[in-house]
C-alpha cells in the first residue's frame, strides 16, 4: 500500500531527535535517519570516545544538558541514567518527549534499548536488523571460554559477571574474578591468564594510566595470548560491540 508507506515515512521524518549521553548518541547514530538527528553530545564527536565520531560531527553538538538541546528543537530527547524530574517537567511543558534508558546490565537490556529507540524513531526495521546481528553473535558463541583478564589503563578491569563479561563470553573469553576493579602488575606476573585482553582506550595519550601499561614489568607478563580490543566499544557496551566480538572470536581461532 504505497499511501500507507508514504504516510509512515513522513511521520518518521517529522520526528526530530537529540541525545544527551554518549551511549544514546551511538544508538541514535546507528538507528535514525540522518534528517531525524538534531543534536548529539560533544563526546560522540571525539575520536577518542567512539568509532562513530566522523558521523557524529555532521550534526550540531550539545553539552549533555536538556537546556542546551532545546535550541535544536527536538521532538524527542534520548538520555541514559536520569536527567532529573525538573528537567523532565520542563521538557513536557515544551512538548518534548524524554526517553530515559536504563544503563544496560545484560545483553537483553542492550536489545531492549535498541528496540525502544528504534520504535520511538519509527524505525523498527532498523532496530530489528541490529537485533538480528546481536542474535547471530549469541547463537554462534564458542562452547568453552578461556581464562581471561580484561586490562585497560591503570590496571582497570571488569567484573566476572555482568554485561562486559557476557560479551567476552560470546568471544570465548571468561573474565577472571578479581577483587575490586583493578589488576596489579604483581598479580599478572604471578598468575598470568590464558588470554590478556588489552583495551587500547586512549592509548595514544601520555597519562598516568597509560604509563602503567608501559611499565617494564607489564612487558614481562607472560599471558598465553594477548589480544588488543578497541576500548571505545567497551564504554557503552552496546550493539557496536557485536562485530568486535566476532573479530576476537576469529583471532582466537587462529
Amino acid at each position: 500500500m504505497p499511501g500507507f508507506a508514504s504516510l509512515s515515512l513522513a511521520s518518521a521524518v517529522a520526528i526530530k531527535a537529540a541525545s544527551l549521553n554518549l551511549c544514546t548518541d551511538e544508538l541514535l547514530l546507528v538507528l535514525a535517519r540522518p534528517e531525524q538527528i538534531t543534536s548529539v553530545t560533544h563526546l560522540s564527536q571525539q575520536e577518542a570516545e567512539t568509532p562513530l565520531w566522523r558521523q557524529a560531527r555532521r550534526y550540531p553538538r550539545n553539552d549533555g544538558s536538556l537546556l542546551d538541546t532545546i535550541r535544536h528543537r527536538p521532538t524527542i530527547v534520548f538520555t541514559m541514567g536520569g536527567q532529573g524530574h525538573d528537567r523532565a517537567a520542563i521538557a513536557r511543558r515544551l512538548g518534548i518527549r524524554v526517553i530515559d534508558l536504563p544503563y544496560p546490565q545484560s545483553i537483553d537490556d542492550v536489545i531492549g534499548s535498541v528496540r525502544t529507540v528504534s520504535a520511538a524513531l519509527g524505525r523498527r526495521h532498523a532496530g530489528e536488523a541490529l537485533v538480528r546481528q546481536v542474535a547471530a553473535v549469541r547463537s554462534g558463541s564458542p562452547p568453552r571460554s578461556l581464562d581471561t583478564l580484561y586490562l585497560s589503563g591503570g590496571g582497570l578491569s571488569v567484573a566476572a559477571s555482568g554485561l562486559a563479561a557476557d560479551w567476552m563470553r560470546l568471544a570465548g573469553l571468561k573474565q577472571r574474578a578479581i577483587q575490586g576493579d583493578r589488576v596489579g602488575l604483581e598479580q599478572l606476573l604471578v598468575s598470568p591468564p590464558a588470554v590478556l585482553l588489552r583495551s587500547n582506550y586512549r592509548s595514544k595519550e601520555y597519562s598516568s594510566q597509560q604509563r602503567w601499561l608501559a611499565h617494564p614489568l607489564a612487558a614481562r607478563v607472560k599471558a598465553g595470548r594477548t589480544l588488543t580490543t578497541d576500548g571505545r566499544l567497551w564504554t557503552c557496551m552496546g550493539p557496536l560491540l557485536a562485530p568486535e566480538i566476532l573479530r576476537l572470536r576469529r583471532e582466537l581461532a587462529k
